[in-house]
């Protein structure tokens, strides 16, 4: 029987996520703690502080360096911690002088990276931290969804690259174990269940450059967009499913059983 292997959020949105036992889905759609935070340019047309699409924010598909750092956002004290290593970069409160010295900080350490966003683009500082910390936001997606790959998937991604793959590239909340390769994509417009949520699977994941970006080195080192389409002939690239929770929130484990329903 197919289950749930692995939970992700990701706290900051283009950062480092966290393993999770339980994630709390709201009947929204989005997972509560998930890309409740941003970074990202001055020259946006929105508000200062207001979120923005990824083109207009520092994130793995301009920035692969950032895949590097790791960063701990601790919700009761509000305080966001960036590493590198061993080092601390910074760590913070997120009031508003403190998100202004966290922006700096990475600031710092994007423009001395050799692929950034930022050194021919001086109108696109000073960065500003964004997000209220609580109120969770899944990219550029106005209905949020949960997105979720079968390994097999990965496994048979695995063996068209021959290489390792890991799954933090594709920055999925959940990970399945025991179902087909690309089974997952013949889910969409049908239900299944999750221990005790539903959710209908609404579309494919097409996916970015965000992918080739190695999750612990943050170099840029597998092209993994020429092999879904050329390898396993996708129009688009393809990786992963986005669904939406059949009515009210609730809770799914790691361990869960994940069952198609209709």
């Amino acid at each position: 029987m197919p289950s749930v292997a692995a939970l992700y959020r990701y706290p900051v949105k283009g950062f480092t996520p966290e393993e999770c036992d339980t994630l709390t889905v709201l009947a929204e759609g989005r997972i509560a703690g998930d890309r409740v935070l941003g970074v990202r340019f001055a020259d946006t047309e929105a508000p200062d502080d207001a979120w923005s699409r990824k083109h207009a924010m520092v994130a793995l598909i301009n920035t692969p360096g950032l895949a590097r750092l790791r960063v701990v956002f601790d919700e009761k004290a509000f305080r966001l911690r960036i590493t590198l290593g061993t080092a601390a970069l910074v760590d913070e409160a997120l009031h508003q002088e403190g998100r202004r010295r966290i922006a700096a900080v990475l600031a710092a350490y994007v423009i001395e990276l050799d692929e950034n966003p930022l050194t021919h683009h001086p109108e696109r500082l000073p960065l500003r931290v964004v997000g209220d910390g609580h109120s969770p936001r899944y990219h550029d997606e106005e209905p949020g969804r949960v997105t979720l790959h079968g390994r097999g998937s990965l496994q048979s991604l695995e063996a068209a690259l021959k290489k390792d793959v890991s799954e933090l590239r594709f920055r999925s909340n959940i990970a399945v174990d025991g179902l087909n390769a690309w089974e997952e994509q013949r889910w969409i417009g049908r239900r299944i269940r999750i221990g005790a949520m539903e959710f209908d699977v609404v579309k494919p994941k097409t996916r970015c450059l965000a992918t080739h970006a190695n999750p612990i080195t943050g170099e840029r080192d597998l092209p993994i967009l020429t092999t879904l389409t050329q390898k396993f002939g996708q129009e688009n690239p393809t990786f992963a499913v986005a669904m939406l929770p059949s009515g009210r929130g609730g809770q799914i484990h790691v361990g869960d059983q994940v069952t198609l329903i209709d």
